[in-house]
């Protein structure tokens, strides 16, 4: 096998509880999230080696994304290698669709469909382990893209718990309409934004025993979930993404969500919800340059 394609989703988090910092610096969190049904395509081929040596590439159809060793796709390629010990040169091609700065973990996402295009490409498997310690090194949020459905993610992202699938059945295949004005949140600021009001913090024990409910109640609908805690740090910098939440909320009678630090946002579609006219009003306050996209969880 000389040449791979690899999906790589995007992901959003339905709901999310910031519960508190650690000694190390990261955050403690409690985050029910899902890929869905959009992504990015990340394609691989064998590349001859350069001058006698292994020479991994990276190029990209979207402007903005780097395409140097600080981009995911190359560090997951050099992780790989250094733990494997396979050294062939990899010309990796990414097809950009998950907007950048959008809280849906585009680069995390790519990182782990890069783990999976160099297994495919070398023969070399990993085991369940290796694999997710490759990713968990990379990032908090790679780990979840090792898996299909919902979890429930906990500590600084690395604890993973598939829902039950009673519960998970409710969520897969529910339309979803993920929105996003031009400009992104950096996540490093939004978590110190956070501390400095610690007051925010959501409580651990309330946000489980919210999820506990939810989980055991089979009459229990997505738009129940408990909200997202960066909201409140976000918005309050951030006037156009409650603006709009709230003109969604009159407007189209929608609940509407920040997914992780943003500035991507989600709404749940009913079966009569008309996404030409969703879209219509996020343009008409965000302008035409807003992202907006119709998917599903997977």
């Amino acid at each position: 096998m000389s040449t791979v394609t690899v999906a790589s989703p995007a992901k959003i988090n339905l709901s999310l509880a910031i519960t508190g910092r650690r000694e190390d610096g990261f955050h403690e969190l409690i985050s029910l999230v899902a890929p869905v049904g959009f992504g990015d395509e990340l394609c691989a081929e064998l590349a001859p080696n350069c001058n006698g040596e292994a020479v991994t590439s990276l190029a990209c159809d979207a402007p903005g994304v780097p395409l140097d060793g600080t981009n995911l796709v190359l560090r997951a390629a050099e992780a790989f290698s250094a733990a494997t010990g396979w050294r062939r040169a990899v010309r990796f091609t990414l097809i950009k669709r998950i907007p950048i700065g959008a809280g849906l973990g585009g680069g995390s996402s790519n990182a782990v469909a890069a783990l999976r295009a160099m297994e495919m490409l070398s023969g070399h498997r990993l085991s369940a382990n290796e694999r997710l310690a490759l990713a968990a090194g990379l990032g908090s949020d790679c780990p979840l893209f090792l898996h299909d459905g919902p979890l429930v993610m906990r500590g600084r992202g690395e604890h993973l718990t598939p829902l039950p699938a009673e519960a998970a059945a409710r969520l897969h295949g529910r339309r979803v309409l993920i929105f996003k004005p031009a400009f992104g949140v950096a996540t490093a600021w939004a978590f110190q934004a956070l501390r400095a009001r610690p007051e925010w913090y959501a409580s651990a024990a309330e946000t489980e025993a919210a999820l506990t409910a939810w989980m055991a109640t089979p009459a229990a609908t997505a738009e129940q979930l408990p909200g997202n805690t960066l909201e409140r740090p976000v918005f309050a910098k951030w006037p156009a993404l409650p603006i709009m939440l709230a003109w969604l909320r009159e407007r189209h009678g929608l609940v509407v969500r920040m997914s992780g630090s943003g500035s991507a946002c989600f709404a749940w579609l009913t079966d009569d919800a008309d996404p030409a006219a969703i879209t219509a009003t996020i343009h008409e306050g965000w302008g035409a340059a807003a992202f907006v996209q119709v998917t599903e969880l997977a």
